[in-house]
């Protein structure tokens, strides 16, 4: 009697269980609006006509990209042509507010070169969690954050307003290595 209870409990308990839950359809639709697990950044690469440059060996002791849990904290990265020179001068003197931005939207290609080279994929990529950029400029300029939108711009085309705008902080240096216009580090969130 008590064996026919247990079972009848435990039918009810499961049939209440499944009744209450999801249907399959919803559960997908919840799953791909909370995460991107279902976005093809590599396609979308390619469909944006963006041309990743060539990565470059570190220039010192350190590694271009750290994963730790399900973090990746990229080094900083320096502006350069897609033939690997250096794109130099301090904004507000040797190059303009709108040459600035040019050169962080580069670096943001070449953090996007270093990711799929390290990771194998961007789309190991789950969503953009913070940029720190650099800006080598006079004493007198101060539209800093104008510059790094240019990387800023590049993240949240590829990765969408969503998972692309990350934290950030933008400000202005006295000079940089090899006295690049521009660094920019970040900080990405993978995919599980």
């Amino acid at each position: 009697m008590i064996t026919g209870r247990v079972i009848t409990i435990l039918s009810l308990l499961t049939l209440f269980m499944a009744l209450s839950s999801e249907s399959p359809g919803q559960n997908s639709k919840n799953i791909s609006s909370n995460n991107n697990l279902t976005m093809d950044f590599e396609k979308i690469i390619k469909e944006l006509n963006l041309q990743l440059p060539p990565v470059s060996a570190p220039k010192g002791l350190y590694k271009p990209l750290v994963v730790s849990g399900n973090m990746a904290y990229l080094s900083g990265h320096v502006s350069s042509r897609p033939d690997g020179s250096l794109i130099t001068g301090k904004v507000g003197a040797d190059l303009t507010m709108e040459e600035g931005k040019q050169a962080a939207r580069k670096v943001g290609l070449s953090l996007l070169a270093t990711l799929r080279n390290e990771l194998g994929s961007l789309n190991k990529i789950k969503k953009v969690v913070k940029i720190l950029g650099m800006v080598n400029s006079t004493p007198e300029f101060d539209k800093h954050p104008f510059v790094i939108n240019g990387c800023s711009e590049v993240m949240e085309e590829v990765f969408g307003p969503e998972y692309g705008i990350a934290a950030r902080s933008a400000f202005g240096v006295a000079g940089l290595p090899g006295n690049a216009a521009v660094e920019i580090e970040a900080i990405f969130e993978l995919a599980k």
